[in-house]
């Protein structure tokens, strides 16, 4: 069918084009924060590629769900604007037509929405909290970036290295600042590498370097010259945070039903059914007044998706919180938002003959 294959053809290549730009916008901010974050030496450089990752999985939900919604709008709204819709209403088709290829375009999407709120996204977030994980519980030497100031884990040194280079790890121009029995400590070496003792200590040997030693305040210093100094790495542990409700999968959350695991389990299912929702209030708010100005229906159209937005997540809050029943929920939002859909569906459908009216009246003059 004509209009079934236009539609679809023209709401593929919107929610593409559209896509691309979102995914775009979140990946450079992503790509901002982390890089700020390990420039700051609170992240490892090597971790920022693994980071994007994690997290691109997390917001693909709601991206694919806000594609949806933005790619219907377009759609219809073009066909407004250029007067298609004339000519599909004139041939025996009403709004209500349109429901069910746009349906159809949209089942895939909210099936790929739901796998990725079910299973990928808690997934994802699992991976990075152990990654990061195993990225604290590195020594202090390892976790060193050239050309940043970094504390060690037990709060007692300063490192600085300048460059690595060279065999077995070699690192140039060394600064080390550390406090041991109240005496604080300065050293400069040229050179040092990693060694490990037979009994599983790890040392930093430092070559030809000067250290200084003495009471913060006071002007009497002890300086020594060496070619070889060893200092022990201190082993760390980090601790494994508990597992939060977002990393959970969905079988931990049936298991233990808790306020914020239904919480949490509720905006996943809540996921899927709301691109479906969103693309359903496409339909009618992608209504061109021929009187209004032509960005009417996209203002109240981002309007109505944030506060719809919003409102899921402040159910979803409350429920947690144990303020709103799990009965309730976000449900009561998804209908609500199902009621506003039915009335503006009513309200197009009364409104489209005084439209078609309108239409031909402008046409014929």
């Amino acid at each position: 069918m004509i209009f079934r294959r236009a539609l679809l053809h023209e709401l593929f290549g919107n929610a593409t084009a559209v896509f691309i730009v979102l995914l775009a916008i979140s990946i450079t901010t992503l790509v901002i924060r982390l890089l700020g974050q390990a420039a700051s030496g609170s992240l490892a450089s090597e971790a920022v590629v693994a980071f994007l990752g994690f997290s691109s999985l997390n917001y693909l939900p709601v991206l694919l769900s806000l594609t949806l919604f933005i790619a219907v709008l377009l759609t219809l709204t073009r066909s407004y604007r250029d007067n298609e819709m004339v000519v599909w209403f004139c041939s025996g088709l009403s709004l209500t037509a349109f429901i069910r290829p746009i349906m159809a375009f949209a089942a895939p999407v909210a099936l790929l929405v739901a796998i990725l709120s079910l299973l990928l996204s808690p997934w994802a977030l699992q991976k990075q909290n152990q990654y990061r994980a195993q990225i604290e519980s590195r020594d202090d030497v390892a976790a060193v970036s050239p050309g940043v100031f970094k504390e060690s884990k037990h709060a007692d040194r300063v490192f600085f290295v300048e460059s690595f280079a060279g065999a077995q790890n070699m690192v140039h121009n060394i600064f080390m600042q550390s406090t041991e029995n109240q005496k604080q400590g300065v050293m400069f070496a040229e050179h040092g590498y990693q060694s490990e003792a037979k009994n599983g200590d790890r040392f930093l040997i430092l070559l030809n370097g000067r250290r200084y030693e003495g009471l913060p305040g006071s002007a009497e210093y002890k300086i020594v010259e060496f070619e070889r100094y060893a200092v022990r790495i201190e082993p760390y542990e980090a601790q494994l945070q508990a597992p939060t409700a977002k990393s959970l999968s969905v079988l931990e959350l049936l298991r233990d039903k808790t306020p914020a695991n239904i919480a949490e389990l509720q905006w996943r299912l809540s996921l899927p059914l709301s691109a479906l929702l969103l693309a359903l209030l496409a339909i009618p708010l992608s209504f061109v007044n021929p009187r209004a100005g032509r960005s009417m229906n996209l203002i109240l159209a981002l309007v109505t998706y944030l506060v719809y937005n919003n409102c899921i997540s402040i159910a979803q809050a409350w429920v947690a919180q144990g303020k709103l029943h799990p009965a309730l929920g976000v449900w009561l939002v998804h209908g609500t938002l199902a009621l506003l859909i039915g009335a503006l569906f009513y309200r197009r459908l009364l409104l489209a003959p005084s439209l078609f009216n309108l239409l031909r009246l402008r046409r014929a003059s």
